[in-house]
């Protein structure tokens, strides 16, 4: 069974049902209603079971590849995984992120494995949008400030283990990759183009990143990614990759860094039309209130923070909300 949003196999099925002639197997199609709800891997996994399906294939971004490696979970069955974006590093990952139906953050699903196959083709990739493109730069950009937190307080991983100097490394690599390529490669997938730079990159966004955070742990970025889901509105418009660089920044006040290393990343997630500000988040007419609604989601015992510190409350994470605007010139781009 393949699943897919709409969108997505209105490019790609042509390429999928040409593959498939010379080949003896058949598959189903089924549309991802595009939130990785409980519901939706419920209602998918039923209709997997109906037709006695026994390979599941996601094809799409991190929410339908996240629904693909659940509904696979449910059969016990092999997972293939075709990212047509570099916006996340969920094709590598053996978890998925779960959210309600209307799309707010509800916990974790872990596996017993990772994905039988990532197939990722560069021509496919930079043919989405570049924004997903240098999304998938900004969750990646994540990976080391997280990892980097999670060995100094000696956390936990995703799945209670012990990060790793192996995870390290790869978060090190990561990083220099996309500050290094980043923005050459930037300008060659606007333009549809596939170049060595922008292979460099997918490996990042995809691989390197997937392996480091799996392996070395999430702390307060990707936590106040999952606070950000407790608001409502055009904040909803936005993409992970682009709460995930907001998260960043917010978890490098708190750790009290200069504001030259602050800088750094936020010159790069300017340059990618990244959020830095409350503007771009959306969030112009949030009250400290909501603010500290997201630290409250941000702080869920069963969230990823307390890598970072247990020490800081939600209002001291609505007070870094509010610094990184006002580090960022508190304006829109």
């Amino acid at each position: 069974m393949i699943i897919s949003d709409s969108l997505v196999w209105s490019l790609t099925n042509k390429d999928i049902n040409e593959s498939f002639k010379s080949s003896e197997m058949s598959y189903k199609y089924e549309e991802f209603n595009g939130e990785a709800s409980e519901n939706e891997i419920a209602r998918l996994s039923q209709i997997a079971k109906d037709n006695n399906i026994n390979v599941i294939v996601g094809v799409g971004g991190g929410k339908t590849l996240d629904t693909a490696k659940a509904i696979s979970d449910d059969l016990n069955s092999p997972v293939i995984i075709v990212p047509t974006t570099a916006s996340t590093d969920a094709p590598t990952s053996a978890l998925s992120v779960i959210y309600s139906d209307e799309g707010v953050f509800t916990g974790y699903r872990f596996y017993y494995k990772n994905p039988n196959v990532v197939l990722a083709d560069s021509q496919i990739i930079v043919q989405a949008p570049v924004k997903l493109f240098a999304a998938g730069m900004s969750d990646a950009l994540a990976t080391l400030v997280e990892v980097k937190a999670t060995l100094n307080r000696r956390g936990k991983t995703m799945v209670d283990g012990k990060p790793t100097l192996a995870s390290l490394a790869i978060a090190e690599k990561a990083e220099e990759t996309i500050f290094k390529y980043g923005k050459s490669a930037y300008f060659a997938a606007a333009q549809g183009i596939v170049t060595p730079q922008v292979e460099s990159i997918i490996e990042a966004n995809t691989l390197l990143s997937g392996l480091g955070f799996e392996n070395g742990g999430l702390a307060a970025a990707h936590a106040i990614h999952n606070g950000f889901t407790a608001l409502s509105g055009d904040i909803h418009k936005l993409g992970h990759g682009e709460k995930v660089a907001y998260g960043t920044l917010v978890q490098m006040v708190l750790e009290n860094r200069p504001y030259e290393e602050i800088k750094k990343y936020m010159d790069l997630y300017k340059f990618l039309e990244m959020p830095t500000n409350l503007s771009n988040m959306h969030l112009n007419d949030a009250s400290f209130k909501d603010l500290i609604k997201v630290g409250e989601l941000a702080k869920d015992p069963n969230d990823t923070f307390s890598n970072l510190s247990d020490e800081f409350t939600a209002e001291d994470i609505a007070q870094a909300i509010l610094a990184v605007n006002e580090l960022s010139g508190g304006k829109a781009k």
